[in-house]
C-alpha cells in the first residue's frame, strides 16, 4: 500500500495558516485521516503531543521519509467547527480553483487576536474589620492614596477600576501595592464589543398573510421532519419576504439551532438590523466591512461560544463559526456581491448549500428578481420554489411610465428630466411626498473627450477613461490616479474638451437648479466613505429631512420609505451598454428593484423609466413586472450562445507587469488546454476562446490576458482546471506571472 502523508496546521490562528507540517499516515489511521480531521501529532525535539488539523493529503513526501514522523492519533469524538470549516475550505479550493491557503484564509477570516476589552472591578480581599486596621496604619504613615481607596472600599462592596483611577485619582502603583499586600483584589470580566447600538423599543406584532403563512408552514413542516432542502422564495418587491424569514428563524432557534442571514452589504442598514433586534433581542449580531477589527473579532468569539443565535451580514458572515448551524438565508440572492472577486472566486450561494450539507442545515434563497441560475434550478426541481405574488398591507404595485428619450429630443427637451418626470416631481413636491432619482453612475460626469479630434483622457496606469469630478479633477476609479482637468486638448490643442455623460453629482446640481425649493440628498460611493455615512443619509431621508434622494444602485437595495411615491430612472438602458453577457439580466433586476421603492405604503406610487431603447425586452418586462417573460427570452439567448446558466464558463486570467510574460503564459495555457482535451477525446465538448487582451487590458501597470473555456459539464471544466493547475505549478514559464481561475464570472474582465 502506498504511504500517504498529511499536511497539518498545528495552530489555527490566522498568522500560521500557511505554516504546515507534514506527517506520515499510519495504515490503521488511513480511513480517518481526511481533510479537516483533528489529529494528535508528536511536535518538536521533545515530541510533545499536540493537536492539529489536516488540510491536505498526498502521496508525495516533502522531506526525507525517515525524518517524517507518523500521526499519533485521530480525534473522532465529534466534529469540531474548525474541522467543518477546513472541509469547506478544501471544497472551495477544489470547486473554484485557488490555493488551500487562500481558501483557509477565507473561511477562517479573523486575522489575529485583538486586545480584549475588560471590565475591571476593585474589591476588598479581607474582612471589613481587617481593612479598618490597615486604614489606621496607613493614616498614621500619611499614605493618602491608600487611605482614600480603603475608605471608599469599606463604604462600597466593589468599585469600577476606571472610577478608582479617574474619579478617585488613585495611582496605578497604589492599586498594585494594595493588591500585592493581599488587601484588595481586582476582578476582570471579558466585555464583547457589540456593533449594534440599541434603543428602547417595543416588539412589533406581525400578522402574516395567507400567502406568507403557507410558505412558513411548508418549510417548517419539512424542517421538523429533518428534511433539509434548498428553497427559492420569489416574491415581488414589498411582498414581505423578511417576515417569512423571521417566522422560520424563530422556529429553528426554538429547536436549539443557529442561523446565518446573508444580506448584500449595501442593504445591511440600521433599519434592517433593528427589525431583527425587535424580534430576537440581543442574541443577534452583525458582520460587515465597516466594523473595527476588535468588533469583528469579538463577534466571532461570541458566535463560537454560543452567545448569539443569528449572525446577519454580507458574504463573509457565511463562515461564522456556529457549531449548531440549522439554517442559512440569502436575501437578494441575485446580487453580484455574493460572488467573490478575489481568489478563491467562490459564489456564496453554492458555498451556502455545501455548508448546509456539512451542517445538516436548510438553505433559503429570496429575491424579487432571482438570478437565472437559481430560477433554472427551481423550475428543474433542484430547489423548491415558492412565490409571493402580492404586496402586503394596502400597498399596490406602482404605475410605470416608459419615456422614449429620442422623442424628448424631437420635442427640443434637452434636459435630463423628461416632460413626464418633471411634471410628476412638481406634483409630489406640492403634496409633500418624497422622490427617488436613480442613475447607475458616480462622479460628476462621464469621460472627458475632445469634440474636435475625439481624444479621450485616459489613466496612464489603467486602460480606462478618467472620470470628471466637480472639484476640477479627473479620477481613475480603478487605481485612484488623479490629475487636473485640462483647459485645452493635450492632443490637438482645441479648447472644446469637456465631460460627457451624467453622474450623480451633476444630477444633484441639475435637480437643485430645476427645483430650487426642494431639499436634496445624494447617496453614492463618494458620499458614503465614512463608517456611519450610509446610516446618516438614509435616516435623514426616512425622517423627512429631504424631498429628493439622488443616488446610484445603493439607494434601490431593499430600502423601505413609506413617503416615496415617485421613482425616476434617468438612464434605464445605461447598463445595457456594458460588454457583459449578463447586461440584460442586470438591467431587468435594477429596473424592477428601483421600481419597487415606489408606493410601499397606503400612498400609490408611480415610476418613470427614461430610455433610448424603450422596446428592449429587459425594459419592457421590468415595466410590466413580468419576470417569467424576461426569463424565457433571456434563457433563449443564453442557450443560443452557450452562456451560463445554459452552459458554464471557466475564465482564466494571466497577469504580469511584463506584457510578454502575461501573453506567453496565456498562450501556453490555451495550448495546454487544447492538447489535453484532444488527448482525452473531449475536444467536441468544450470551446476554448483566446487568448486575448482583457477588456481592462492594463490595470495599475499590470497587463492582463484572458482565456475562456465553455462547456455544458461543470465537472469537466473543473477537471481541465485541475490539469492546468498542475501544468502551471511545474513550469518555469509562469514565474513572475499570476494566474487566476474563475467559474461563471459575474463581471467581465
Amino acid at each position: 500500500m502506498t504511504m500517504k502523508y498529511a499536511d497539518i496546521i498545528v495552530d489555527i490562528s490566522h498568522e500560521n495558516l500557511d505554516r504546515t507540517y507534514q506527517y506520515s499516515i499510519p495504515v490503521e489511521l488511513a480511513e480517518q485521516a481526511v481533510i479537516g480531521a483533528l489529529a494528535v501529532v508528536p511536535f518538536g525535539k521533545g515530541n510533545r503531543l499536540i493537536k492539529g488539523y489536516i488540510v491536505q493529503v498526498s502521496n508525495v513526501p516533502k522531506w526525507r521519509e525517515d525524518l517524517i514522523k507518523p500521526i499519533y492519533q485521530i480525534v473522532d469524538d465529534g466534529l469540531v467547527i474548525e474541522s467543518q470549516l477546513i472541509q469547506l475550505a478544501y471544497w472551495i479550493k477544489e470547486t473554484f480553483g485557488s490555493t488551500m491557503n487562500d481558501a483557509l484564509k477565507t473561511v477562517i477570516p479573523v486575522k489575529k487576536s485583538v486586545k480584549a476589552k475588560e471590565k475591571k472591578t476593585v474589591k476588598l480581599a479581607v474582612p471589613t474589620e481587617k481593612a479598618s486596621e490597615h486604614l489606621k496604619l496607613f493614616k498614621a504613615k500619611n499614605n493618602k492614596g491608600r487611605v482614600r481607596l480603603l475608605e471608599e472600599l469599606i463604604e462600597e462592596d466593589a468599585i469600577d477600576y476606571d472610577v478608582v483611577l479617574h474619579k478617585l485619582n488613585i495611582a496605578r502603583t497604589t492599586i498594585q501595592d494594595l493588591e500585592k499586600f493581599g488587601i484588595i483584589t481586582i476582578e476582570a470580566e471579558r466585555l464583547y464589543r457589540n456593533p449594534i447600538q440599541k434603543d428602547a423599543m417595543d416588539k412589533e406584532q406581525v400578522h402574516l398573510t395567507e400567502e406568507q403563512q403557507g410558505i412558513v408552514d411548508s418549510i417548517i413542516k419539512e424542517y421538523r421532519k429533518n428534511i433539509r432542502n434548498t428553497y427559492l422564495i420569489h416574491g415581488v418587491t414589498g411582498s414581505g419576504k423578511t417576515e417569512v424569514y423571521m417566522e422560520i428563524i424563530a422556529d429553528v432557534i426554538k429547536q436549539g439551532k443557529q442561523v446565518i442571514m446573508l444580506i448584500p452589504e449595501i442593504a445591511l442598514t440600521y433599519q434592517t438590523v433593528m427589525r431583527f433586534y425587535k424580534r430576537f433581542g440581543d442574541r443577534i449580531s452583525i458582520m460587515n466591512s465597516r466594523l473595527s477589527q476588535g468588533e469583528r473579532y469579538d463577534q466571532y468569539l461570541r458566535a463560537k461560544k454560543g452567545d448569539i443565535d443569528i449572525m446577519i451580514g454580507p458574504r463573509s458572515a457565511l463562515f461564522t463559526p456556529f457549531s449548531n448551524l440549522g439554517l442559512i438565508i440569502i436575501d437578494e440572492e441575485h446580487e453580484g456581491t455574493y460572488k467573490s472577486e478575489n481568489p478563491p472566486k467562490y459564489h456564496a450561494r453554492e458555498v451556502a448549500i455545501k455548508r448546509g450539507q456539512l451542517s445538516d442545515a436548510s438553505v433559503i434563497l429570496g429575491s424579487a428578481t432571482p438570478s437565472l441560475e437559481s430560477y433554472k434550478n427551481a423550475i428543474e426541481g433542484k430547489y423548491k420554489l415558492f412565490t409571493l405574488q402580492s404586496r402586503i398591507g394596502k400597498s399596490i404595485m406602482p404605475k410605470i411610465w416608459i419615456v422614449d428619450l429620442r422623442e424628448e429630443l424631437k420635442k427640443r427637451n434637452k434636459s435630463i428630466f423628461s416632460i413626464k418626470l418633471k411634471e410628476l416631481i412638481e406634483d409630489r413636491l406640492r403634496k409633500n411626498q418624497q422622490i427617488m432619482l436613480f442613475i447607475n453612475r458616480r462622479g460628476y460626469a462621464g469621460f472627458v473627450s475632445c469634440r474636435s479630434c475625439g481624444y479621450v483622457m485616459k489613466c496612464p496606469h489603467c486602460d480606462i477613461s478618467l472620470t470628471a469630478h466637480n472639484n476640477g479633477t479627473l479620477l481613475c476609479h480603478y487605481c485612484g490616479y488623479s490629475e487636473k482637468a485640462p483647459v485645452k486638448c493635450p492632443s490637438c490643442g482645441s479648447p472644446y474638451i469637456a465631460a460627457f455623460g451624467t453622474g450623480t453629482q451633476k444630477v444633484e446640481d441639475m435637480v437643485k437648479k430645476e427645483f430650487p425649493g426642494a431639499r436634496v440628498l445624494r447617496m453614492d460611493m463618494d458620499t458614503t466613505k465614512n463608517k456611519d455615512s450610509h446610516e446618516k443619509i438614509l435616516s435623514a431621508f426616512a425622517n423627512g429631512e429631504a424631498d429628493i434622494l439622488v443616488g446610484t444602485q445603493m439607494i434601490v437595495k431593499g430600502h423601505d420609505f413609506p413617503m416615496v411615491t415617485l421613482v425616476g430612472i434617468l438612464a434605464a438602458d445605461l447598463s445595457l451598454y456594458a460588454a457583459d453577457y449578463r447586461a440584460s439580466e442586470r438591467t431587468y433586476q435594477l429596473l424592477a428593484q428601483a421600481s419597487g421603492r415606489a408606493g410601499r405604503s397606503h400612498l400609490p406610487g408611480e415610476v418613470v423609466i427614461q430610455s433610448y431603447q424603450p422596446d428592449h425586452y429587459s425594459i419592457k418586462s421590468a415595466s410590466e413586472d413580468d419576470y417569467l417573460g424576461f426569463y424565457k427570452q433571456e434563457m433563449a439567448y443564453r442557450e443560443l450562445l452557450k452562456y451560463p446558466p445554459a452552459a458554464h464558463i471557466l475564465a482564466i486570467l494571466t497577469a504580469s507587469k511584463d506584457e510578454n510574460k502575461a501573453l506567453t503564459a496565456a498562450e501556453l495555457i490555451s495550448g495546454a488546454a487544447n492538447d489535453w482535451t484532444a488527448k482525452e477525446g473531449i475536444s467536441e465538448e468544450v470551446v476554448i476562446i483566446g487568448p486575448a487582451a482583457a477588456s481592462l487590458a492594463k490595470a495599475n501597470d499590470i497587463y492582463r490576458f484572458m482565456i475562456y473555456i465553455k462547456g455544458s459539464d461543470y465537472d469537466l471544466l473543473v477537471a481541465i482546471k485541475d490539469y492546468l493547475e498542475g501544468y502551471i505549478n511545474y513550469s518555469e514559464h509562469f514565474n513572475g506571472c499570476n494566474v487566476q481561475f474563475d467559474f461563471n464570472p459575474m463581471n467581465s474582465y
